[in-house]
């Protein structure tokens, strides 16, 4: 069945798509699959791996919000891959590879959202901070399935640590999941705004949205388009210079009104709950847990705190800081 697969994709796929059975390998070499291809296995692991449940408990923009529409880290990745997927199946390029990207992308985010990823990096800043693309690259390597890692393909490994920053990934599948990523973001954090009611409709740029439509909707019908038709023309993936730049100026639009406003008012919260956590563990290694306990010998103790921290859900970081730091009442039963 793999095999069959690998051979429907010489003739479905563009020939600018990155083929399965061309894959430059795992690091730790393995038995192929009968009936998956590398990248299907890969997407697998990922969706089956411990790090990719606890998205579900991870902020994405709004720190505990009340109401149950509110994006997590997980929807959020969600909304990527779907978007990536259509991308990628309209340009004929390799779905599968494009999928795994876009469910790993995320996986070492913090808790509290990129808030926790500020504090972290300013509390990491002597071991090389902290950025969430490098930490997922790290937790598929080195954190999940008890230190073994996932072992996933080179292509997806690139994909995961180049969705953001300054260098572009390998393959073009990596790439969608750059543009994919901002699509998604950029539209749901302005539909979540809105539902919070720090904006209105009628406050976003208006030569954005003539641009790009009025609708959540229509923005991302327009965005994904404009990629399709981007990579028709040029078998590279990109953006039209005037949808690009109506998105950057949705970008800035959120950067001022909502993720350096209202919905950070308690990032200085964060900031002191994580920062406890970090300096606690960092002087009492030994009450550590025994897995990142091991890490302190390879990676030193200020990274065994971090992946410890960066791991935690929301929830599981409140829990721990109250355990620690809240006097327990008195019972007197």
């Amino acid at each position: 069945m793999r095999e069959d697969q690998e051979q429907l994709e010489q003739y479905m796929l563009s020939d600018w798509a990155t083929h399965a059975a061309q894959s430059c390998g795992r690091v730790k070499p393995i038995g192929e699959c009968p009936r998956r291809t590398c990248f299907q296995r890969d997407r697998d692991r990922i969706v089956h791996c411990k790090a990719f449940r606890r998205l579900g408990h991870k902020t994405q923009v709004f720190i505990s919000p009340e109401g149950d529409h509110y994006r997590d880290r997980l929807t959020h990745t969600l909304e990527v891959a779907q978007i990536a997927r259509t991308i990628a199946r309209s340009l004929r390029l390799n779905e599968d590879l494009t999928e795994a990207i876009a469910l790993g992308h995320d996986l070492g985010h913090t808790p509290f959202g990129h808030a926790g990823e500020r504090t972290l990096d300013r509390l990491c800043a002597d071991i090389g901070g902290f950025r969430h693309n490098e930490q997922s690259l790290r937790v598929v390597d080195h954190l999940e399935r008890d230190g073994a890692g996932l072992n996933l393909t080179m292509e997806v490994r690139n994909g995961i640590v180049c969705h953001t920053g300054k260098q572009p990934a390998k393959t073009p599948e990596g790439r969608i999941v750059h543009f994919a990523d901002r699509i998604a973001y950029v539209n749901h954090d302005i539909d979540d705004a809105v539902r919070a009611g720090i904006i209105i409709p009628e406050d976003l740029p208006r030569e954005a949205i003539q641009v790009l439509g009025k609708t959540h909707g229509d923005r991302i019908d327009t965005m994904v388009a404009d990629v399709v038709q981007y990579g028709e023309q040029e078998h590279e993936i990109g953006m039209s210079d005037a949808v690009y730049e109506a998105m950057m100026e949705l970008r800035t639009y959120l950067f001022r009104t909502v993720y350096d406003g209202r919905s950070q008012e308690e990032e200085h919260k964060v900031d002191g709950l994580l920062g406890a956590l970090y300096e606690y563990f960092l002087e009492r290694i030994v009450l550590l847990p025994e897995f990142y306990k091991k890490h302190v010998a390879k990676d030193g103790a200020p990274r065994a705190v971090c992946d410890y921290i960066a791991g935690m859900t929301d929830r599981f970081a409140i829990e721990k800081y109250t355990e620690l730091f809240i006097p327990k009442s008195w019972d007197t039963k």
